[in-house]
């Protein structure tokens, strides 16, 4: 073996046993036919040197690397490294195998570069990545150099630049070298200003063209679909069709989105039987982009009629089916999907571990998440693919083990603002609002990131749980100043921040702002209006929404007929579920159901609502049977409850509230072996009574106070101020009601627990910590009890202050000793 072949040998890394044997294989035949060119350059005279040597194969051979180092020495020994030709060739051969630097060092060393030599390190640095470099070696082509670009230098250039203004500055050189007439030149140019959304350059030049080829009318329409001009994108495709000018699978694979952004199924279909005439319905590509839009339109049999009948299936295959049914409420049949992926041989990328994620939160499977996500981390996607990460830190937010998806956003080694927003999600929709709203401030500490439009529509509900009304104003700012506050979901969150924190004229003003044709923000302001007890108001807004043709949705029937429960409108009510069913053709699911046995419950009509549910179509679930307890709750009917009670617990056996409502009932009507009995089958059973807490947000800062709190650093002032409104109130009338106390203890003891409730600290916390006759805003996750109810009526009115109290169920707005709720609550 020649001496310099062999030292090349001897310098590849050497590998372990288990890997040498693949390794040498794969060298074995190239290091054949190098010796077999060596020792036939050997045998040569200087002058034809090279005659035996095929370098046209050897370049061929080049898979690896290594290969492509010992053909450079080779090169180099036959004399042939001042070859342009051949430099241009292992230019070339480098980039491809995506070492630049190599590529880069073999250029340099080229005496005499030609257009190709440039050309080709132009297109190492884009196939590769590196598009500034790409960008500042053309330059330097067009300045340092007497060469002319050809049509062929522009389109890699093109691509690779960043900004319109490299991209302009390239325009004005075609134009000045004559090359805008050129097609493929154009086409390019074309593709650049689409990037940037230059639509009206892009146009121009598109309509100048003496001839377009399919790459043109491709750059075009695709150029419309990627930035969502999709009427435009159908424009250009009608000329196109006019033109007499056939689509090829990349036109119908950039336009079958538009058709689900435009939700025109009548064009998906007709391109689908298009593509059947021309032959082109088992090309991949279109298959996969038919199997997505049908998902879109969720008509899973036509997807999976495309799936099936397709020759050859690729991973996106798989991943599109997937996708499709778990994005349409099938987890069950996408799961089985994922099986027989596995069974047909094709492995999972990060994609199907994002659908399987999903897959395993809709089902509510923790066990398997765990399963997911090892997978994960032993395929190190989490490492490699910061989307990967998401999807676990999503899957286990939706399962309500935060602890885990904490524990996995710590430790993604790179986290973008979809991993932010995750996080902040994750917390809110489990009840952990003031996580949530930690999580936002950290995100907002880690300057690399920037909140966008999904970052305040997850943190917005969290303020709004709380009350922090002032946080919730601050990030309204924000979103003015990024022009994001009259986008649909920002603005309907921002509509139920301020009327869940008690501004309903701050909502209503913003409602007739946003964008109102679809029945979103509508939803948002009626339920609003429901929870501050005016449901004349919702019923208003409701005919409005009819007057201006929006169609209502089942979320809009949820807030109205809670609506009329909270304000006694029975008749309405009944209104309203009737033309959910009859005109709209809504089929009651059983929310609905549990809001009208609310309605009936709370007006004190018992019987018709325990009729009402045994009436029902489907089988009642807790939320039903819970409205029904509640109520008896509120009339005191002993009876009745017990028979809520028990079909409840067999129910929903595990959920301490409805043991709490149960004991309540018993203790009001002094009961005390029930409330005994009760409560000792809770304590069995390891459940735990949610304790009672009330917030205020006050100078700047939300504090939470717990029933009986005595840790608050404020605590002595609290309670002087509490005994001394007590004394004020008793001066006025007032009378504690001792059916309230929920233990059997003396009075003065009972009187002290009232006055200890959550909501009496919180606002007397906020009468000693803010200015006199400003309103106060009470946040309690319980019901208001019927004393303290009564208490803040005289509070108000011995302060001179509003005070705005939210509890679990609705607003109260108590000003000069009335509230807002008329005692109906």
């Amino acid at each position: 073996m020649p001496y310099a072949l062999s030292i090349l040998l001897r310098s590849v890394p050497t590998y372990r046993s288990r890997h040498i044997s693949k390794s040498l294989l794969s060298l074995q035949a190239c290091r054949t036919l190098f010796s077999a060119s060596v020792n036939s350059l050997q045998h040569t005279s200087d002058g034809g040197a090279s005659q035996g040597i095929d370098f046209g194969r050897l370049f061929k051979s080049c898979n690896r690397l290594q290969v492509a180092k010992l053909l450079h020495a080779l090169v180099v020994v036959s004399g042939k490294a001042q070859s342009v030709f051949f430099s241009g060739k292992l230019v070339n051969v480098y980039a491809y195998l995506g070492d630049v630097s190599f590529a880069r060092r073999t250029f340099d060393h080229i005496p005499n570069k030609d257009v190709y030599t440039w050309n080709s390190m132009v297109s190492a640095y884009v196939r590769t990545g590196h598009f500034r470099e790409a960008v500042d070696c053309f330059y330097r082509f067009f300045l340092t150099s007497d060469l002319r670009p050809d049509f062929y230098t522009f389109a890699p250039v093109l691509k690779a630049c960043k900004n319109p203004l490299d991209g302009m500055r390239i325009h004005c050189l075609v134009q000045k070298l004559g090359f805008e007439w050129d097609v493929f030149v154009t086409a390019s140019l074309v593709h650049m200003y689409t990037r940037f959304r230059a639509f009206s350059n892009a146009r121009k030049l598109f309509d100048d063209m003496p001839v377009r080829d399919m790459g043109c009318w491709n750059a075009m329409i695709s150029g419309y679909c990627q930035n969502g001009n999709a009427a435009e994108a159908l424009d250009v495709l009608t000329e196109m069709r006019l033109e007499g000018v056939i689509m090829d699978p990349v036109t119908i694979v950039s336009i079958l989105p538009i058709c689900a952004q435009l939700d025109d199924i009548l064009n998906g279909i007709l391109i689908h039987v298009y593509a059947i005439k021309r032959g082109l319905e088992f090309d991949l590509f279109v298959s996969n982009a038919l199997i997505n839009m049908y998902a879109k339109f969720g008509k899973l049999a036509n997807a999976q009629k495309v799936f099936c009948n397709m020759v050859v299936r690729d991973v996106v295959s798989w991943n599109s089916i997937i996708a499709a049914y778990e994005q349409n409420d099938d987890p069950d049949r996408a799961l089985a999907l994922f099986y027989n992926m596995q069974l047909a041989g094709i492995s999972p990328d990060h994609l199907t571990l994002v659908s399987l994620s999903s897959i395993v939160a809709q089902l509510g499977d923790s066990r398997s998440a765990k399963s997911i996500h090892g997978f994960v981390t032993r395929r190190g996607f989490i490492q490699k693919d910061v989307i990967s990460g998401n999807s676990v830190v999503d899957m286990y937010g939706k399962l309500g083990d935060m602890n885990s998806a904490r524990a996995v956003f710590e430790a993604l080694p790179v986290k973008d603002v979809v991993s932010w927003n995750t996080l902040i999600t994750g917390y809110a929709q489990s009840g952990l609002a003031s996580e949530a709203i930690e999580a936002f401030d950290m995100m907002q500490e880690y300057k690399e990131v920037a909140p966008n439009q999904a970052t305040w529509v997850s943190i917005l509900p969290a303020y709004s749980s709380v009350g922090a009304l002032r946080q919730g104003m601050r990030v309204h700012g924000l979103s003015i100043k990024t022009s994001l506050y009259l986008n649909i979901f920002v603005g309907t969150c921002l509509i139920d921040m301020y009327g869940k924190c008690g501004q309903l004229d701050d909502a209503m003003s913003l409602f007739y702002e946003v964008p109102k044709t679809t029945s979103v923000p509508w939803n948002a302001i009626i339920s609003c209006l429901g929870i501050h007890g005016l449901a004349e108001k919702a019923l208003k807004l409701f005919r409005e929404m009819r007057e201006e043709g929006v169609k209502p949705d089942h979320i809009t029937f949820v807030s109205l007929l809670s609506a009329c429960s909270h304000s006694g409108f029975v008749e309405e009510g009944q209104w309203c579920f009737n033309v959910m069913k009859e005109e709209y053709r809504i089929e009651p699911i059983l929310k609905h159901y549990g809001c009208m046995v609310d309605m009936f419950g709370r007006a004190g009509n018992l019987e018709m609502a325990y009729n009402f549910i045994k009436c029902m179509p489907v089988k009642p679930d807790a939320s039903v049977w819970g409205a029904l307890l509640g109520a008896c709750r509120i009339h005191g009917n002993v009876d009745l409850g017990a028979i809520a009670s028990k079909h409840l617990f067999e129910v929903d056996s595990e959920n301490v509230g409805y043991y709490v409502l149960l004991s309540n009932i018993y203790a009001n009507v002094g009961k005390w072996e029930g409330v005994d009995k009760v409560r000792t089958h809770a304590r069995d059973m390891g459940l735990r009574k949610t304790p009672g807490w009330s917030s205020i947000e006050a100078n700047n800062k939300v504090d939470v106070f717990y029933t009986g709190n005595q840790s608050h650093p404020k605590c002595e002032e609290i309670y002087k101020e509490l005994r001394s409104l007590n004394a004020k109130m008793k001066s006025l009338g007032y009378v504690p009601d001792y059916s309230f106390v929920l233990q059997d203890v003396e009075d003065d003891e009972k009187e002290h627990i009232l006055m200890s409730h959550s909501e009496r600290l919180a606002i007397a916390f906020g009468i000693i910590s803010t200015p006199p006759k400003t309103p106060i805003r009470i946040f309690k996750n319980l019901r208001v009890c019927g004393d303290c109810h009564n208490a803040t009526k005289y509070i108000s009115k011995v302060t001179e202050r509003e005070i705005i109290v939210r509890d679990s169920n609705r607003f109260h707005h108590f000003k000069d000793g009335v509230c807002s709720c008329g005692d109906y609550w």
